[in-house]
């Protein structure tokens, strides 16, 4: 079994990495603080070829796989967790979900500008009073004559305040329950979509996350993605695809975390040495270190066989759940490696530790993914 690299999956992760730090880095801690969206970064990321990276060739894209998705997906979340988030939402789950679903007329009209950063996306499936059991939303989507109109409201939506493409679920049948959901490609500068609270959030802060409420929006049949009632699974198909870009995020976020980690054991002096010279500190970056790169198998395993064409839902499950929770140890053991100095801002894992809870919250929670690995396990 090949678990190395190739020589063009290095360049683009040294491409990656350069552009991180040079576009990025600079300016982590104020976006942080202004709660920032990193609008400029999308729209170089989208010329450079970053957002498009599993787009087909003939709609703009770079024509790569889920592996380089993830390469890139580390790559800048190892600097920024926040922008990792961004393009997760935009190219992992907006992108993905027109990817998986469209026709040809409509992938077309909507996947090429995404593609290379002319507009952004965003993905619309959670709502106030269904997080988890997504098929209890109360959205709705009634269809008369060319038109559906849809009427509700989303919440946590990331890029929802900067975005002009959006994918909304919702029930074309609303005594149907799951069976009876839909999704939709939405332009948002269509009447009746309206940008609500945007929240105030623990970490991710440069990441764009708003509560949006759509008001009779006038939707033409044409932007049905797929039939009637297949909106739910769709969701699941787009979700367990996502949670491979959540993993990948988890692994960037832990890989910055462990570097300034070691480097600061290496500077920081006690007792006339430095403490990386204390086995407590050596055992502490040895877990950490062991953890990451068990979570890096577990991710690029999963992008793996999402790229060959296999059934990616346990595989998915198993890398978010473990990488997630995995960075969210690594974080915690890097700001115990900084001592007080981990509680200031001006260290970077004081940030790493605040953006790490929501990896194992968002695209499903840890006790979700739990459930989806025993599913298949007793199936």
């Amino acid at each position: 079994m090949d678990l190395s690299f190739t020589q063009e999956q290095n360049m683009l992760r040294s491409a990656v990495r350069e552009f991180a730090e040079k576009e990025i880095k600079p300016n982590v801690l104020k976006w942080d603080e202004a709660q920032t969206f990193p609008a400029e970064v999308m729209r170089k990321m989208g010329e450079l070829g970053f957002l498009g990276t599993v787009v087909p060739e003939d709609l703009a894209g770079a024509g790569l796989s889920a592996v380089e998705f993830c390469v890139v997906m580390e790559e800048l979340s190892r600097v920024d967790p926040s922008v990792g988030l961004t393009f997760a939402a935009h190219s992992g789950l907006c992108l993905q979900h027109l990817l998986m679903f469209t026709n040809t007329e409509q992938a077309k009209r909507y996947i090429p500008d995404l593609a290379t950063g002319a507009k952004i996306g965003s993905w619309c499936l959670t709502e106030p009073g269904s997080g988890s059991d997504s098929g209890g939303m109360l959205t709705t989507a009634i269809l008369k004559g060319d038109h559906y109109f849809v009427e509700g409201t989303k919440t946590f939506i990331t890029n929802g305040g900067h975005a002009s493409t959006f994918v909304v679920m919702a029930k074309t049948d609303p005594k149907a329950g799951k069976s009876g959901i839909s999704a939709f490609v939405v332009d948002g500068t269509l009447g009746g979509v309206h940008v609500g609270k945007k929240e105030n959030k623990l970490g991710m802060r440069a990441s764009d996350t708003v509560q949006l409420s759509f008001d009779g929006v006038k939707v033409p049949r044409a932007n049905l993605l797929g039939k009637e009632g297949e909106g739910f699974k769709q969701a699941l198909a787009v979700l367990d695809s996502g949670r491979i870009g959540i993993a990948a995020l988890s692994v960037g976020l832990a890989q910055g975390a462990l570097e300034a980690a070691t480097a600061y054991a290496k500077q920081r002096k006690q007792f006339g040495k430095p403490i990386a010279d204390f086995q407590g500190i050596q055992f502490m970056l040895a877990d950490m270190a062991v953890e990451l790169h068990a979570s890096r198998l577990l991710t690029f395993r999963a992008a793996a066989a999402k790229a060959n064409g296999e059934d990616i839902t346990l595989v998915a499950a198993q890398a978010k759940y473990f990488a997630s929770e995995s960075a969210q140890r690594i974080a915690t053991a890097a700001v115990q490696t900084h001592g007080g100095y981990g509680f200031i801002k001006e260290y970077p894992v004081e940030k790493f530790y605040r953006d790490v809870k929501l990896l194992t919250i968002g695209e499903g929670t840890s006790e979700v993914q739990k459930m989806v690995v025993a599913r298949k396990l007793l199936s």
